[in-house]
């Protein structure tokens, strides 16, 4: 058994959507979930008939319909009627499956992977943000599946689409992540290891839904939604990848209104800098459209100015002239001063520790001078410091 107990870093602070959609799920197990699975139904009930005939044609041949009717509780009857049902969709059941379980284990499987990813994608997202990513991704999931099983009668529910939404937010933002895995092999081996969290998702997708999915097609499913599982993660992938666009392609807000028009020769923003005046070049850059800023500076000024940004009490600027020079020069030198500047930004700035992660390890990955990686790792030993409690002592495997 492999069973992830928690990554690292985190941010500060409380996920307050995350905790609310767990309690919420939560909520809903223990007050609707437990009391009808355990409240027999009235066979004369005309919702009953309706639900056998439907199930029945479902389940392979040989179960009665006697044997189906001891089985049905009160709950199966609420699920029909909530859960998502591709044969018959309804708005409001995309919505209401997202918060019903099949039973204690899948409700525990879904909130352990939402407690354990949610609060980074939260943070980055912010919380009215991650909550309609949450539920959006959540919806993308279960249309997904429906391309694939048109004709089922059978109720879809649970919360791991939406929750394979955020691990594909995750996988795009963070995958540089440490992801600690308890490995038991009961009696004979238990330890904790870390692994790169685009490993641990990278197998989540392909070996445990994609093959899975691949393999299955014209098969009696083993009740597990696949489809839904790879639908919200590419749902996830594709924000998460839209956002970063967004983000690059941004003109920071303290420029929007500066009423500087946009230099008609590059070699104008060239001589600002050149002379030292940041200022001038600043303005005059971001009167330019994102787009329209590809390399239209060399690579010794794009630091220069993101430098002085940075310097200058413009975090938000900085942030967007690195991530741009990154999209312009995604190799060769200044890439590791690249990274290094926006780690900082956003670390000391920004307070956004574990996207600042990323950036330090991609410095000391892109060849950096001496200066530079010592940077790196002084920033990261901060980010260590401010770490949560972890469970296990773990065993490194990169």
């Amino acid at each position: 058994m492999i069973l992830p107990l928690g990554d690292s870093p985190n941010p500060r602070g409380l996920p307050l959507v995350t905790y609310g959609l767990l309690a919420a799920n939560i909520a809903v197990y223990v007050l609707i979930s437990l009391p009808l699975g355990q409240t027999p139904v009235d066979p004369s009930d005309p919702a009953v008939r309706e639900y056998l005939e439907v199930v029945a044609r479902a389940l392979p041949h040989g179960v009665g319909l006697r044997d189906l009717l001891q089985q049905t509780t009160a709950y199966d009857l609420f699920v029909f009627r909530y859960g998502f049902r591709p044969v018959a969709p309804e708005v409001g059941a995309l919505f209401s499956s997202l918060f019903l379980h099949a039973g204690f284990l899948h409700l525990f499987g879904n909130m352990l992977f939402l407690w354990i990813y949610g609060d980074n994608v939260e943070h980055q997202l912010g919380s009215l943000t991650y909550l309609c990513a949450y539920l959006g991704t959540g919806v993308a999931a279960t249309l997904f599946h429906t391309v694939f099983d048109l004709d089922s009668p059978l109720p879809l529910v649970g919360a791991s689409g939406a929750i394979s939404g955020v691990l594909g937010f995750y996988f795009r933002w963070f995958p540089r992540n440490q992801v600690r895995l308890l490995v038991l092999l009961f009696p004979f081996f238990l330890d904790v290891f870390l692994v790169p969290a685009r490993l641990v998702l990278g197998m989540y997708l392909v070996v445990d839904n994609l093959l899975p999915f691949l393999l299955a097609r014209g098969m009696e499913g083993g009740g597990v939604a696949h489809g839904a599982h790879i639908g919200g993660f590419i749902a996830g992938l594709a924000a998460a990848w839209l956002v970063d666009r967004r983000q690059v392609e941004a003109r920071p807000a303290e420029y929007a209104r500066a009423g500087v028009k946009a230099p008609s020769d590059r070699a104008v923003l060239h001589a600002a800098i050149d002379a030292g005046r940041y200022r001038d070049a600043a303005a005059q850059y971001f009167a330019l459209a994102g787009h329209d800023t590809r390399r239209v500076l060399d690579p010794n000024d794009s630091l220069a100015l993101a430098d002085w940004l940075r310097q200058s009490g413009h975090p938000e600027a900085a942030l967007v002239v690195y991530r741009r020079h990154l999209r312009d020069y995604p190799t060769g030198p200044g890439v590791a001063e690249a990274h290094l500047g926006a780690g900082l930004v956003q670390l000391e700035a920004l307070g956004e520790a574990t996207a600042a992660y990323q950036h330090f390890l991609d410095a000391l990955d892109a060849d950096p001078s001496p200066l530079v990686a010592a940077e790196a790792r002084t920033a990261l030993q901060a980010i260590a410091a401010r770490q949560k409690f972890q469970v296990g002592r773990p065993r490194r495997r990169t």
